[in-house]
């Protein structure tokens, strides 16, 4: 705002038809009530098409889990029964939150299924949700590592690697596990970071 003039300056943020968002996503998005893209969401959603690895830094509340999530719905052939993306989160609760959005964003496009993997939680269920081809895993380090070590989960076909609040499971000692689940990822998927902050270990 411009002291003695009365005039409001503001970036206008593009709405998400503007950028190339179309078919069941569109609709899921209008369902969710978004209607103008966040600045995160703008600068990965921009870039969602180049192939390039991302380091994000994004605040809590800024709408990074529609600026990861809706790529990983795009990425994901309803087709192909296996794991596809895997989204990291350091803890059970925003496996649980970052989960339900993946669901609400992917609620128009047939065939996509999303899977929470986290301690705590029944074997049984994840062991099933992941034999029906789940092609989205949100979980926590160490239950994404017992899965892949008991082999059931395969990361064969994935496409991309999100690590959300990546500095949190830094400062949790999930270095170690995080290197370990990369190598075992192909090297030719897309890796993503969401951190707050950006320590040295990012």
């Amino acid at each position: 705002c411009v002291p003695g003039h009365g005039v409001l300056y503001a970036r206008l943020m593009p709405t998400f038809s503007s950028l190339r968002i179309r078919g069941p996503l569109a609709e899921a998005i209008a369902a969710r009530g978004y209607e103008t893209a966040t600045e995160v969401q703008v600068a990965v959603l921009e870039q969602r098409c180049q192939g390039y690895d991302l380091l994000v830094s994004s605040q809590t509340g800024s709408g990074k889990t529609a600026a990861f999530g809706i790529p990983a719905i795009e990425k994901t052939d309803p087709n192909l029964r296996s794991a596809q993306v895997l989204i990291l989160c350091p803890t059970r609760e925003l496996a649980v939150q970052v989960s339900e959005e993946i669901h609400k964003l992917a609620l128009f496009k047939r065939g996509i299924n999303a899977l929470p993997i986290y301690g705590g939680q029944s074997y049984e269920r994840q062991f099933y949700g992941l034999k029906q081809g789940a092609q989205i895993v949100i979980g926590t380090p160490g239950r994404v590592m017992d899965h892949l070590r008991r082999g059931t989960l395969s990361l064969v076909a994935l496409k991309a690697l999100v690590l959300d609040e990546a500095d949190e499971m830094l400062n949790m000692g999930f270095a170690e596990d995080i290197d370990w689940i990369f190598d075992q990822t192909p090297p030719e998927r897309q890796v993503a970071l969401f951190s707050a902050t950006m320590p040295p270990g990012i």
